[in-house]
């Protein structure tokens, strides 16, 4: 089994479109919230989520953008872009967004995923090894694929130590069974560890052995998306963050 696994897409169409041809043949695909937001393109990402028979899970953004959660802790640009995707989002978008889970288990495939952390899937961030620590007690699989951050990491718990392995390009774990884990792809439309190309995964999954993440990284058309971002006046540090990967 080959899951490919993509988080904070942020409306990013031209993004998404490079990741989508780039990957390897794969089982299914699983997103890890945030599909909208910060970028121009939320229905036409949707849309092609759904023709790829994703699975996805409630990000920040999403929850936002039809109003079931309180932007408040939004910085003013992020807010001012929700505002946007709000008023955008066309019948599809909102209703698709309405009806994704905060969480999504796979008992078959012992898996778990979260936008947020298992404790708190929509608003915690997972930056650290002390957090990852507690969070490992908040879910019951074997893996828990989480976004959130836009930065690709691992987590591996190993009679309670956590260890922690940084997920630059090419990067490839093997996935102990005698452990357990904490997976985070980076961002597809927005990532923020100083690399712009989108950032997703693939975990591969082998029956009652061990496993792999592999992390993948794919140059895409930034300008495009930029330019589409400045025709819909959407806020400046918005537009130029996607050069810098920040």
């Amino acid at each position: 089994m080959r899951i490919a696994v993509l988080s904070d897409i942020h409306a990013n169409l031209a993004a998404l479109e490079s990741v989508v041809d780039d990957l390897p043949e794969v089982d299914t695909i699983w997103v890890l919230g945030d599909t909208v937001g910060y970028g121009p393109q939320p229905n036409e990402v949707i849309a092609r989520l759904q023709g790829l028979g994703a699975r996805s899970v409630l990000g920040n953004h999403d929850g936002a953008a039809i109003g079931i959660v309180n932007p408040r802790y939004f910085n003013p640009d992020a807010r001012a872009a929700i505002e946007w995707t709000a008023a955008a989002a066309d019948s599809n978008a909102r209703a698709y967004l309405a009806a994704l889970p905060e969480v999504r288990r796979d008992r078959e495939l012992d898996l778990t995923a979260v936008h947020g952390s298992p404790r708190d899937p929509i608003w915690e961030y997972i930056t650290g090894v002390d957090i990852a620590a507690a969070n490992f007690e908040a879910f019951d699989t074997w893996l828990c694929l989480f976004g959130h951050t836009h930065q690709p990491i691992a987590f591996r718990s190993t009679d309670g130590d956590v260890e922690v392995t940084v997920g630059l390009p090419d990067t490839r774990v093997v996935l102990e069974r005698d452990d357990r884990y904490l997976l985070n792809p980076g961002s597809v439309g927005q990532p923020r560890d100083g690399l712009r190309d989108a950032a997703y995964a693939v975990v591969e999954l082998d029956g009652s052995g061990p496993g792999a993440i592999e992390f993948r990284r794919i140059g895409y058309d930034v300008d495009h998306t930029q330019s589409l971002m400045r025709e819909l006046e959407l806020p400046y540090r918005l537009v130029e963050r996607l050069s810098y990967g920040r």
